[in-house]
């Protein structure tokens, strides 16, 4: 699937402008001269980034960009502005704004901060992808693998985990070798490594 610049500006002289300097850079563009209809078409699927206008008047791009991230959207955001509003620049920024540029916007500096998003979107997506992966793993485990798993990454053995849950050593060997089978992991050092992606060492 190919990178997608949404473009939200309510001066359709700008979206022009911005629509051409982007797609003779070869990524596809969709227009928006309406930051409400944006967002009711939004589809956080599509890969791509937003190019937001800071000062419109439904929304403000800082209102767009909250509506993103309320979402769970993840879109990375680049910032349009006709003058320098510093207070703006640095609330963007702190709320994960890629860059926050000033109008008329320079071609060069405009396509390295949609680079730079496309870099960050396909690693965000590469990274809840994965997340998933690991969570659809972690829902085939019976209630008695996750409490060995839990065990194991905190360096327990078979025999004091064994102790820990009542049970004989033979049995957790089980439950052990189901447990990493059903995660796809070959040793303790794979098995750790997937649980810290999950943060799950925060609760021990």
């Amino acid at each position: 699937m190919g990178f997608t610049t949404f473009l939200i500006d309510d001066d359709p002289g700008v979206l022009k402008a911005l629509s051409r300097i982007v797609r003779t850079a070869g990524y596809e563009t969709i227009s928006y001269s309406s930051p409400r209809d944006f967002l009711r078409d939004h589809d956080s699927s599509t890969p791509g980034c937003a190019v937001v206008d800071l000062t419109m008047p439904e929304l403000d791009g800082l209102e767009v960009q909250q509506s993103l991230a309320e979402s769970g959207a993840g879109r990375p955001v680049i910032f349009l502005t006709g003058h320098g509003d510093i207070p703006a620049s640095v609330r963007a920024m702190k709320a994960g704004a890629i860059d926050f540029l000033v109008k008329p916007v320079n071609r060069e500096q405009l396509l390295s901060a949609i680079a730079q998003a496309q870099v960050l979107d396909t690693k965000a997506r590469q990274q809840r992808s994965e997340r998933l992966s690991i969570e659809e793993r972690l829902a085939r485990l019976t209630p008695r693998e996750y409490e060995v798993l839990l065990h194991v990454v905190r360096g327990r053995l078979n025999k004091q985990i064994a102790a820990d849950l009542g049970t004989v050593e033979k049995t957790i060997k089980v439950h052990r070798g189901r447990m990493m089978a059903k995660l796809q992991v070959r040793s303790v050092a794979e098995l750790v490594h997937l649980t810290e992606r999950m943060d799950f060492n925060a609760g021990f």
